[in-house]
């Protein structure tokens, strides 16, 4: 699915490609879950190796049966592990393989015996699906159910699309007003007082931001990709690094 080439892919070639229609792309960029990482001349959105990798998790979990807001919070989480997620998204999908090959071997004896024929149609137990269930949910508590994300998840379940984008555009407005602050030393007063802004806000929106949390998202901010991205359009190049370092500052 990721391009050989390491060349962005317009928003028609991934949805050619993935199966997926150009207004599904567009909704994940307005929620948040999927942005683009650039734009053509015209305006049309591309997408690049990390965005696709990124859609490919999304993908996998919507396969899964995952609301796409519990996708968004568990791949937003800066302790999210890729690899681990797929190992266990493979072991849920083999469950779910085992699962429906139960129901066709139950499907298939019903119409050998007939369909007037009660006597093999008694037996349920093709309809459990108890184990798949218990392993998608302890799954799902080392991907991400902790106090912060049971904290995310209730807040979030009041939220309209609209508060969302709301809230995102917030965001960025605090990343420009870091870019603003470039020129300074990220141990200045102003910049420290930034970062704890930064904090506060997470707190009342999102979850408790502890320093170890915030931390955690300075350095995805300067990992390159998505993120360093969208922070360096907010607030200009070298703002995500500057964010990093001033958060580091901070919580030492």
């Amino acid at each position: 699915m990721v391009a050989d080439n390491g060349t962005s892919m317009t928003v028609n070639e991934v949805s050619r490609i993935t199966g997926l229609s150009v207004r599904t792309l567009q909704y994940y960029d307005k929620i948040g879950l999927l942005s683009p990482s650039g734009y053509t001349d015209s305006g049309y959105r591309l997408y690049d190796d990390t965005a696709l990798e990124k859609l490919q998790q999304i993908m996998l979990f919507r396969e899964l049966a995952f609301p796409l807001k519990e996708i968004k919070a568990i791949i937003s989480d800066p302790h999210f592990n890729a690899e681990k997620a797929l190992e266990q998204q493979i072991g849920l999908l083999k469950l779910r393989r085992d699962h429906l090959d139960k129901l066709i071997a139950f499907a298939v004896k019903i119409k050998m015996s007939g369909v007037n024929d009660m006597s093999n149609k008694t037996d349920f137990s093709a309809f459990d699906k108890s184990k798949l269930e218990d392993y998608k949910k302890r799954a799902a508590e080392q991907w991400g159910d902790t106090a912060e994300y049971r904290e995310y998840e209730e807040k979030a379940s009041g939220r309209t699309v609209d508060d969302d984008i709301s809230l995102a555009e917030k965001t960025m407005a605090l990343f420009a007003e870091f870019g603003a602050m470039r020129d300074h030393a990220p141990t200045d007063d102003a910049v420290q007082a930034q970062v704890k802004k930064l904090q506060d806000f997470f707190c009342d929106n999102f979850y408790n931001c502890t320093n170890e949390i915030l931390l955690g998202l300075g350095k995805m901010y300067a990992s390159g990709g998505e993120f360093t991205g969208n922070i360096d359009k907010a607030g200009g190049e070298g703002t995500a690094e500057f964010v990093h370092q001033a958060i580091e500052a901070y919580c030492k």
